[in-house]
């Protein structure tokens, strides 16, 4: 029997409050400041990325869980209206629904985020029949679900079983530590998805080419999101760097997970690296066109005719080996 869902995403599902034009340094003592904009809308990592996912024509559901109170009703309604099967998404009557503030400033952000139930998701509250009906399945923000960190090995392996592949996007680690079980969970994960940022912290490498090449060697398909720098991956034997489009940047609230989403939309197709970098980078650029991480992501048929002059050449051949 074929799966019966293209892409099952495990993680955070909250309302995002995103202000534009925020000021530089915030004033403390009741001083009010102006922005240029706001915007509430859908947030957390594995939301946006199930939104872009669903907007590119894959058919997607969430597992993840909220609260019982309004933030919780808007994800749900929001998820549902663009496509994405919430039918997996636990409500707690007991737990607060996140929230994340947003302070957005051109190409760059300060985040602030109230977990409320973020971690209370576990890989126990996940239904196996759901993980056995997808072709990929995909787990956002790492380090802000310790319950979901012990159980994600075995529901990867559980996706290996049932034939499908994986993927986890790490996300910043507040404690900064970069562990929480990490390791563990490395060894099932078939694209590890990071940013300049995180590939330093986790690989010892301040250079994104070289953390690639790190994190290549502990298994996974590492792929390093780089901004307006484009996107590279270490493939096992060759380096693969794709450069981003020049667009008119809004606010770039994810843009990565949108980019997340391109990517495993062309690695579904069977796509090679560079053609999955591409649309991935086309995903993520053009997300930024709009405020907010939903409302600028693109259909297939936009970021396709994108990616055409993002594609590179054959990459540097650091080793000879077969990947």
């Amino acid at each position: 029997m074929s799966p019966s869902l293209d892409l099952l995403v495990i993680g955070d599902a909250n309302p995002d409050v995103v202000v534009h034009g925020a000021p530089a340094a915030l004033v403390y003592g009741q001083a009010e400041q102006l922005a240029t904009g706001g915007a509430l809308t859908v947030g957390g990592s594995a939301a946006i990325m199930a939104c872009a996912a669903a907007r590119l024509g894959l058919r997607t559901a969430l597992a993840g869980v909220v609260g019982a109170d309004a933030g919780g009703r808007f994800m749900i309604d929001e998820l549902t209206r663009r496509g994405v099967d919430a039918g997996a998404v636990a409500i707690r009557a007991d737990l607060a629904t996140g929230l994340t503030v947003a302070l957005a400033r051109g190409d760059d952000r300060a985040i602030v985020t109230y977990p409320g139930c973020i971690a209370a998701l576990e890989a126990g509250m996940i239904d196996a029949a759901l993980v056995g009906a997808a072709r990929h399945v995909h787990a956002s923000s790492f380090f802000l679900q310790p319950r979901l960190a012990p159980g994600l090995r075995g529901l990867f392996e559980a996706a290996h079983s049932a034939g499908a592949t994986t993927s986890l996007d790490l996300n910043w680690d507040p404690a900064e530590m970069w562990d929480g079980g990490l390791a563990d969970a490395l060894p099932a994960v078939d694209v590890l998805f990071v940013n300049a940022a995180e590939a330093a912290a986790v690989s010892g490498a301040s250079d994104p080419a070289v953390a690639a090449t790190v994190l290549a060697a502990r298994g996974p398909l590492p792929v390093v999101k780089l901004g307006a720098g484009g996107a590279l991956a270490h493939d096992g034997c060759r380096l693969v760097h794709v450069t981003a489009p020049t667009v008119a940047v809004v606010d770039t609230v994810g843009a990565g997970d949108t980019f997340d989403a391109g990517f495993i939309c062309a690695r579904l197709q069977g796509w090679d690296v560079s053609r999955c970098l591409a649309l991935g980078v086309a995903c993520g650029s053009l997300s930024a066109r709009r405020p907010g991480g939903v409302e600028g992501q693109p259909t297939l048929a936009e970021a396709l005719a994108l990616i055409e002059g993002l594609l590179p050449g054959q990459g540097d051949q650091p080793q000879d080996c077969v990947p």
